[in-house]
């Protein structure tokens, strides 16, 4: 494999030809691009190192020339002189990547490794040809994506509330706006709210509307979201941080198709469909006296769980085609094994949302080629907030899956004794928590634990905190 350096500088040249070799390529150097313009042409060339400050030619005019002579043989801008138009006009150019002085040799084999990785290995599969998908589509052939669209068919036929479940970013909005186009209701307005992202001071004035004169700079009458939906579907997203105030209102609106303007007497008539959702427990919300009871009751008649993407492992490499479908850059990407390895493995913590922007940033850095691992973005350390027993649920199965060989054999010692690990592992920090909540007091600890206190004392033994 042939790869020309385009450079100036003698040292540089020699540096880069030495390094080339050694990882096996064939270096061809020359000092400008008039003479690199001048070079033969050949099937064997595969790469460009282009210098920006060459005498003659600079190197971002010598650019098409070079495309034109050699064909679409990938070009690396190297320069010492980086800013941001350098680099913009390099880009817009057609550079396929970016390299900055003094060079860094592993810097320089990465790059080799991740441009010319289809040459010396298969890709995971030849170029696709990838139609671009509406925008909003639900995306999966899982068994737990199947049954969220058995459950999107059973709502559409009908008008009844529908609360949708599940953590930040699993899509609760997409499967909304899917019961809606499949319903009664498609050729009428969805109308989207986050209620926590209105203006606590509006939030009213925005949902029902206010009469002329009601506050200052209320200059007319206007109708307020309620209202825009009707004939439609309303979606009130994130409903578990909807205040108690308002939470009253609310209900009534859902309860007797009315609302009542901000500085109105008369309600008014409203018909619309109500879709809500909440990555929170609202039975927990009630409980605290968070949530009214009367509305969760109203909104949980038909409830759908959206799942965690980590529960659907098996729709990553269609979401992943999906994403690169929709974005220019990516319709011609390639993923190659590695990095499916990667995006198979991850906790994606942050669900399809942390995935689609990981996804588009690969696709932004490989340029419409060969997607590796090295291009996806760390992964987010960051958990979703599932509540109390989501949360812990999560740390069990985490501790569960470290606890396991990898060669599973449940004749082997090591699993023989799995169950009694854990309690052991759990029981001290809970005995140790309780008791300090209870001020050192044994009795009122053993009372909170359901426990008999002589059954405390020995545990407390067992555990060396006694």
């Amino acid at each position: 494999m042939q790869i020309v350096i385009v450079d100036d500088e003698p040292s540089i040249c020699w540096a880069l030809g030495e390094l080339l070799e050694e990882e096996g390529y064939t270096a061809t150097a020359v000092g400008s691009a008039e003479e690199a313009l001048e070079l033969s042409t050949t099937d064997d060339l595969r790469l460009i190192l282009l210098d920006v400050r060459l005498p003659g030619i600079d190197g971002i005019s010598a650019m098409p020339l070079l495309r034109e002579r050699f064909g679409p043989v990938p070009i690396v801008v190297m320069t010492a002189f980086g800013d941001l138009s350098t680099a913009v006009r390099a880009v817009e150019s057609g550079a396929t990547d970016y390299l900055c002085k003094p060079l860094n040799a592993d810097d320089v084999t990465s790059l080799l490794g991740r441009l010319l990785l289809k040459e010396r290995s298969e890709p995971r599969a030849a170029t696709p040809r990838r139609s671009v998908a509406p925008e909003g589509t639900l995306v999966g052939q899982s068994p737990a994506m199947q049954k969220v669209f058995k459950k999107v068919a059973l709502a559409a036929a009908t008008d009844v509330p529908v609360l949708i479940t599940g953590e930040s970013g699993t899509g609760k909005e997409l499967i909304a706006r899917a019961i809606h186009q499949h319903g009664s209701r498609r050729a009428q307005p969805f109308v989207p709210v986050c209620l926590p992202a209105l203006n606590p001071g509006l939030v009213e004035a925005e949902l029902f509307g206010h009469e002329r004169g009601t506050f200052t700079g209320a200059d007319a009458n206007r109708i307020g979201l309620l209202e825009a939906a009707s004939g439609g579907s309303m979606f009130l997203d994130e409903i578990g941080d909807t205040p108690l105030e308002l939470q009253v209102k609310l209900l009534r609106t859902i309860e007797y198709h009315e609302v009542t303007p901000v500085g109105g007497v008369r309600p008014r008539q409203v018909d619309f469909r109500v879709i809500a959702a909440t990555n929170q427990p609202l039975e927990r919300l009630v409980q605290q006296g968070r949530f009214r009871a009367d509305l969760f009751y109203r909104l949980n008649v038909f409830v759908i769980e959206a799942p965690a993407l980590r529960d659907r492992r098996e729709d990553i490499p269609l979401l992943c085609d999906h994403f690169l479908a929709g974005i220019e850059c990516g319709r011609s990407s390639v993923v190659s094994d590695e990095a499916m390895e990667e995006l198979l493995k991850r906790p994606w913590n942050g669900n399809v949302r942390e995935f689609r922007n990981a996804i588009e940033h690969a696709a932004v850095l490989a340029r419409g080629g060969l997607i590796a691992a090295e291009h996806l973005p760390a992964p987010s350390e960051a958990r979703p907030d599932t509540g109390d027993v989501g949360r812990l649920s999560r740390c069990i199965v985490d501790w569960t899956d470290e606890a396991f060989p990898e060669d599973i054999d449940a004749s082997d010692a090591e699993l023989a004794d799995l169950y009694s690990r854990f309690l052991s592992t759990v029981e001290k920090p809970l005995l140790e928590a309780t008791l300090e909540k209870c001020g050192g007091n044994q009795t009122a600890a053993a009372t909170i634990l359901g426990i008999h206190r002589s059954t405390l004392r020995q545990k407390l033994r067992e555990a060396g905190l006694k």
